[in-house]
């Protein structure tokens, strides 16, 4: 039996933009060694893989070489293919059961928006090739549940950067966050993701590093509510909302690719 799978374009309303993620939805649970040979064979930051749980799906995600507690562009992917194929009622709300609990994802006109765990920086000595593998003199450096965020002194900072990427793949974290406050008209602040110890060298869009950088630009901005780019390649907007000990990432989807997965 063939299974449903896209590729979703996340964070973005363009195709060939944003964040690039494969789902696959089962029927049944499959083990943790298919799946990473999937997600392998996908080649992406990351492919998600969703079945039904009565009142809710269970969510993971798959980098292409390791599985990964926390993925913002492939659950907003998800959550767009669940209401695009009907497998949801379009308007109705989506909760996952996931390694990072339960996250939720609703419509907001026409952004999706997820509710995930926040996950406040503290600051933090850099350690051992951090600061050689950015290349630039930070402002300020922190650190986050899974990674590292660097601040540096302004968005051309940000854009600019050509790390090197076999010294950040030294670096005790799952990835490397580098920000700086916008100057681009209508955004406040920009960022720019280094995962390769994940196996991904620059994440397009990366929803679950804004869980780390809206808390912190709340603080530094005085504002619960922001808009954000992150400067890939690809590049893509990300709407924040800090809640608590939540936080509201919004983004937009499109579908570029339908097919099926042989279930072999």
């Amino acid at each position: 039996m063939a299974l449903s799978l896209a590729i979703v374009d996340a964070f973005t309303d363009k195709p060939f933009s944003g964040n690039p993620a494969a789902v696959c939805r089962l029927t049944a649970d499959r083990d943790a060694r298919w799946m990473q040979n999937v997600a392998r064979e996908m080649n992406l930051s990351e492919t998600a893989f969703v079945v039904p749980r009565g009142d809710f799906w269970a969510l993971r995600w798959f980098t292409p070489t390791l599985e990964i507690d926390l993925c913002g562009h492939a659950t907003l992917a998800t959550a767009h293919v669940l209401w695009e194929s009907g497998a949801v009622p379009d308007g109705s709300a989506i909760g996952f059961r996931t390694r990072s609990g339960m996250l939720g994802a609703k419509r907001s006109g026409e952004w999706i928006e997820l509710d995930f765990p926040a996950l406040p920086t503290a600051p933090a000595d850099a350690p051992p090739d951090l600061l050689d593998g950015i290349g630039a003199r930070p402002v300020a450096v922190a650190q986050s549940t899974y990674d590292y965020l660097v601040e540096l002194e302004n968005e051309a900072s940000v854009r600019d950067l050509e790390p090197d990427l076999s010294l950040i793949a030294r670096v005790p974290a799952r990835g490397v966050i580098v920000t700086a406050a916008a100057t681009t008209p209508g955004f406040d602040f920009v960022s720019r993701f280094f995962g390769p110890r994940s196996g991904v060298p620059e994440d397009p869009v990366t929803g679950s590093a804004h869980c780390a950088l809206a808390p912190y630009w709340q603080q530094k901005l005085g504002r619960d509510q922001l808009l954000a780019y992150q400067a890939s390649p690809r590049g893509g907007i990300v709407r924040v909302e800090v809640r608590g000990e939540r936080v509201a990432l919004g983004g937009k989807a499109v579908t570029v690719l339908r097919g099926e997965l042989r279930d072999v």
